[in-house]
C-alpha cells in the first residue's frame, strides 16, 4: 500500500502518533487509506450539501474495509461569479483544484481516492487530478438541482439571466423578475439544465469514472446517497484489482465521451475540459475530432437551454445509460471500455432502457442528424472556434452582418442593455481569452440579455472568451488564436462583415488576405490587465483554448 510510506515501520512512529492524535486506531491504520476529497462549501448551491455525500462515501469505504480520510477542495460558482472580477477566477480555479488534490494525495500517501465535485470547473479539475495522480479513483457528484416552478411552468437559472434583458427592454416588470428570482433555484444541486456542471457530471459516466446515475440522479433524492455509499464500496474493489484512472481513460474512452457529449447537447465548455483531462492522461484530443464525431452522432436530447427538458426529466427517461443504449444501436461507442463499476460501457448500455422517447429520442428519430457542438474554422479562427449548435435557431445557422467590436465583456453588456445593438449585428468581444481575460470569462450575461431582448434569432456573438452551458443562440466562443496572442480577432474593425456558416463549419471576416495581414502587422499587444497574484501567473503560463487552456 502507498500509505505504508507514512504508517509502517519503526521510523514511522512519529507519523502514527500524529494520526492517533486525530483518533485513528491501529486497526484503522492497518487498512488502506482512502482520500475523500470533498469540495463542500457554502458559496455554491451545488456544493452546500456535499457533507451528506461525503458521509455516505465514508460509510461505503468503511463497510468495504478501508479507512477514509477527508480533505477539502475549493470551488467557484460560475453563476455568482458571472459578469464581475470573480469570473476571471473560474476557469483558472480548475488548475488549482487539480494541483491541490495532487498535493494532498501525494503528501498524505493515499492508496485511492473518492472525489466529490458537482459544479462547473470542480468536476474537470478533479478528473484531471485523478488522471495525473493515477491511483484508483471514483468520482461521485452531488447531483443536479430540481427545476423551479412558477405559475405552472418549469424554471431554471437561464430564465433569470434572460429576464434581466427582458426588464431592460420593457418586456417584463421588476415585480415579475423578483418572483422569477425567488422560484428559479429551489434548493441544492447543480443548476437544472444541461449546463457545464451537469454536462461534465454526465460525461464522467461516459469516461467510466463515475457510476451510472452520477450525472442525473437529483441532488435531493435518497438514491444519490445510496450512489455515494456504492462509490465508497467500489473504490475498494478497484483498489484490490489495481485498476487506475489511466486504465479507464484511454483514447477510445474520450471518443465515447465526445459521442455522448454530441448526443446530449452538452455545454461548449466540454470542448475545453475533455482535452484538458486527456492531457493529464498523456492523450492528445484535437478539436477537429469534434466535427468528425459530431458528423456521425445524432442529437438525441433537447435539454435546457436548447429545449424544454431538465435533468430530472433525463433521469426519469433512463439517464446517460439510456442515451448510450441508443448510440450503441448504431455502433457509435467503443463498448469494451472499462468503468469504475467493474462492467464495461457496452454492458451498461445493454442493461439500460429508454423510458421516455420525448426526452431521449430513438436513434432513428433524432432531433438532428448531427451532434450538439460544432467547431468552426476560417480566417477569423484558424485554430478553431466552438458553438453549441443544438441551441442555435435554424435561421441563425447561416448569418452575415457587420461587426460591433468591444474590448471587454462589460462594454458589450452595457451596449446590449442600452439598446445599442441592432438586427443583423455580429457582436465581437475580444481580449477575454485565457491570456487576455485573463481566465477566459464565461459570458452568460450578454448572451442572456440578447435572448431576453428577443434578439437571439437576429444577432450573433463571437468571442475569444467562452460561454455558459446555459447560453443559447448563435454564440461562438473559444476563438483561437485569441486576441492577446495576436489572433485575427484582434484585427477586426467596426463594420467589417462577418460571415458565419455553422453547417459548413466556417467563421470568416470578409476582407482580403493582404488587408488582414497588414492589420495584424500593425497590431501591438495591449498591456496585460493583471500582472500579479495567481491570475498574473496564470496569464503567463496558460495555453490556447483549442488545447484545453492547460498550463505549461
Amino acid at each position: 500500500m502507498l500509505s505504508n510510506r507514512m504508517k509502517k515501520g519503526v521510523e514511522r512512529a512519529p507519523h502514527r502518533s500524529l494520526l492517533k492524535g486525530m483518533g485513528y486506531t491501529d486497526e484503522e491504520l492497518d487498512r488502506p487509506i482512502i482520500g475523500v476529497v470533498n469540495s463542500k462549501n457554502e458559496s455554491i448551491p451545488g456544493h452546500m450539501h456535499l457533507d451528506n455525500i461525503a458521509e455516505a462515501v465514508r460509510a461505503g469505504i468503511r463497510t468495504a474495509g478501508g479507512t477514509p480520510i477527508e480533505v477539502p477542495c475549493i470551488g467557484v460558482c460560475d453563476g455568482t461569479a458571472m459578469n464581475h472580477i470573480g469570473m476571471n477566477y473560474s476557469l483558472p480555479s480548475r488548475e488549482l483544484v487539480a494541483d491541490s488534490i495532487e498535493s494532498m494525495a501525494e503528501a498524505n500517501a493515499f492508496d485511492a481516492m473518492v472525489l466529490i465535485p458537482n459544479c462547473d470547473k470542480i468536476v474537470p479539475g478533479m478528473l484531471m487530478a485523478a488522471a495525473r495522480v493515477n491511483i484508483p479513483s471514483v468520482v461521485v457528484s452531488g447531483g443536479p438541482m430540481l427545476a423551479g416552478r412558477w405559475k405552472g411552468k418549469d424554471l431554471n437559472l437561464t430564465l433569470v439571466f434572460e429576464a434581466v434583458g427582458a426588464v431592460r427592454a420593457g418586456k417584463m416588470t421588476d415585480e415579475a423578475l423578483l418572483e422569477l428570482e425567488d422560484h428559479a433555484c429551489p434548493g441544492c444541486g447543480s443548476c437544472a439544465g444541461m449546463y457545464t456542471a451537469n454536462s461534465m457530471n454526465c460525461l464522467t459516466e461516459a469516461l467510466g469514472m463515475g457510476l451510472p446515475g452520477n450525472g442525473t440522479i437529483p441532488a435531493v433524492y435518497g438514491e444519490r446517497i445510496r450512489l455515494a455509499k456504492e462509490a465508497g464500496r467500489k473504490v475498494m474493489e478497484i483498489l484490490e484489482k489495481g485498476i487506475r484512472p489511466r486504465d479507464i481513460m484511454t483514447y477510445e474512452t474520450f471518443e465515447n465521451a465526445l459521442t455522448v457529449d454530441m448526443a446530449l447537447g452538452c455545454s461548449t465548455n466540454s470542448a475545453l475540459h475533455l482535452p484538458a483531462i486527456a492531457h493529464e492522461a498523456d492523450i492528445v484530443i484535437n478539436l477537429d475530432i469534434l466535427n468528425e464525431i459530431s458528423g456521425r452522432t445524432p442529437d438525441l436530447c433537447k435539454l435546457s437551454p436548447a429545449g424544454p427538458h431538465h435533468m430530472q426529466d433525463l433521469y426519469a427517461a433512463g439517464g446517460v445509460p439510456a442515451v448510450m443504449k441508443e448510440l450503441a444501436k448504431k455502433g457509435l461507442l467503443h463498448p469494451d471500455q472499462k468503468t469504475v463499476g467493474g462492467c464495461t460501457i457496452g454492458e451498461i448500455a445493454e442493461q439500460a432502457e429508454v423510458l421516455d422517447e420525448n426526452v431521449i429520442r430513438p436513434i432513428d428519430r433524432p432531433y438532428s442528424r448531427t451532434g450538439g457542438i460544432a467547431v468552426l474554422r476560417g480566417n477569423l479562427a484558424p485554430d478553431g472556434a466552438v458553438v453549441k449548435r443544438a441551441a442555435v435557431a435554424p435561421e441563425m445557422m447561416v448569418h452575415r452582418g457587420p461587426a460591433r467590436v468591444f474590448e471587454s465583456e462589460e462594454e458589450a453588456y452595457e451596449a446590449i442593455l442600452s439598446g445599442g445593438i441592432h438586427k443583423k449585428d455580429v457582436i465581437v468581444i475580444r481580449y477575454e481569452g485565457p491570456k487576455g481575460g485573463p481566465g477566459m470569462k464565461e459570458m452568460l450575461s450578454p448572451t442572456a440579455a440578447i435572448a431576453g431582448m428577443s434578439l437571439d434569432k437576429e444577432v450573433a456573438l463571437i468571442t475569444d472568451g467562452r460561454f455558459s452551458g446555459a447560453t443559447r443562440g448563435a454564440s461562438i466562443g473559444h476563438v483561437s488564436p485569441e486576441a492577446m496572442a495576436g489572433g485575427p480577432i484582434a484585427a477586426v474593425e467596426e463594420g467589417d462583415i462577418i460571415s458565419i456558416d455553422i453547417g459548413k463549419g466556417r467563421l470568416d471576416i470578409l476582407i482580403d488576405e493582404d488587408t488582414l495581414k497588414a492589420r495584424l502587422e500593425k497590431w501591438k499587444a495591449p498591456k496585460p490587465k493583471v500582472t500579479h497574484g495567481y491570475l498574473g501567473r496564470y496569464a503567463r503560463m496558460v495555453t490556447s483554448a483549442n488545447t484545453g487552456a492547460v498550463l505549461k
